[in-house]
């Protein structure tokens, strides 16, 4: 630790004990590696747990205070490197980041990892970054990732961006479901020592599709069909999640009439197609004509078996 503790712990010198701790077990709690794998936060941690250890211990803190040791524990006088002086044997400042026989401390650690044990000198003696006693899962990653309709539909390929940096390919499974998780294992934060790496998880959202809906592993879909189609019958081009396929339109076919394409939904459902009459864009003479001379003697009521209320 290089600098002012008291400042490494957002403090000043006027600090009570009880304030120092407080302030300790506040980064600790934000910025430990077990739960924030930002580099700066490491940084952040390490410099306020060297800074702990040096305050925490009445006799040091005043011989701090008092000028006669700097920050890293070392005497005034004395100019060898700290890691010398730290790995020194007998030496009395050789420090673990505050987990050493602090059990005022223990509830803290306790909350952050369980009951896991291996702290002690975790980082090293004296506070170098020798990492190989202490071992530390990497940080699971959650992401929100969007889709359209017919990626989760088919499945298929996109890329996220990770919080290091770089990007990551990820394979969307077929039919997957809005608001279903996708796991990736080992695509986390990166562990320390021999800690395993985190996983990713990516939380499903499907963009709606202007045509297509879901029930199930059905394919709703409305399909619009001509005046002419819908007399006299015939073959039309229906969309499809895998392409158009042609579908056989019956004689007298109406509005709200459900036609079944058995095989072209999810995962073997089907796709349910509603028809829906459309009237050209503009009823000509013709058209008129033709249909005031069939109304003469064809004529009929749609709406003869609705039933008044009351």
């Amino acid at each position: 630790m290089a600098g002012d503790p008291y400042a490494a712990l957002g403090l000043t010198k006027s600090a009570t004990d009880a304030e120092i701790k407080k302030a300790y077990r506040r980064i600790a709690k934000a910025d430990h590696p077990d739960l924030n794998p930002d580099p700066a936060a490491m940084a952040r941690f390490k410099a306020a747990s060297a800074a702990y250890d040096l305050l925490k211990d009445p006799e040091q803190r005043r011989r701090f205070d008092a000028g006669e040791i700097d920050a890293q524990g070392q005497e005034r006088p004395q100019r060898r490197a700290w890691r010398d002086h730290a790995e020194a044997a007998g030496n009395p400042y050789a420090r673990s980041y505050g987990f050493d026989g602090d059990p005022d401390l223990s509830d803290v650690f306790s909350d952050l990892f369980g009951r896991r044990g291996g702290f002690g000198g975790g980082f090293g003696r004296g506070g170098h970054e020798d990492q190989r006693d202490f071992h530390a899962r990497g940080q699971d990653y959650r992401f929100s990732l969007q889709v359209d309709f017919l990626t989760a539909a088919r499945g298929g390929k996109t890329r996220i961006t990770l919080p290091e940096g770089g990007d990551l390919e990820v394979t969307i499974p077929k039919g997957v479901r809005e608001g279903q998780t996708i796991r990736l294992k080992g695509k986390g934060g990166q562990g320390l020592g021999q800690g395993g790496a985190g996983d990713a998880y990516l939380t499903i959202g499907i963009t709606p599709h202007p045509d297509f809906r879901r029930e199930g592993d059905d394919i709703l879909l409305t399909l619009p069909i001509s005046l002419p189609e819908a007399v006299l019958g015939g073959k039309v081009a229906a969309p499809t999640i895998d392409g158009p396929v042609n579908l056989t339109i019956p004689k007298g076919a109406t509005t709200g009439q459900k036609l079944r394409l058995r095989g072209r939904g999810i995962n073997g459902g089907d796709q349910q197609v509603e028809l829906k009459i459309v009237m050209p864009p503009k009823v000509d003479d013709d058209l008129a004509r033709f249909f005031e001379e069939w109304r003469k003697d064809h004529g009929y009521d749609p709406r003869a078996g609705l039933k008044a209320g009351g």
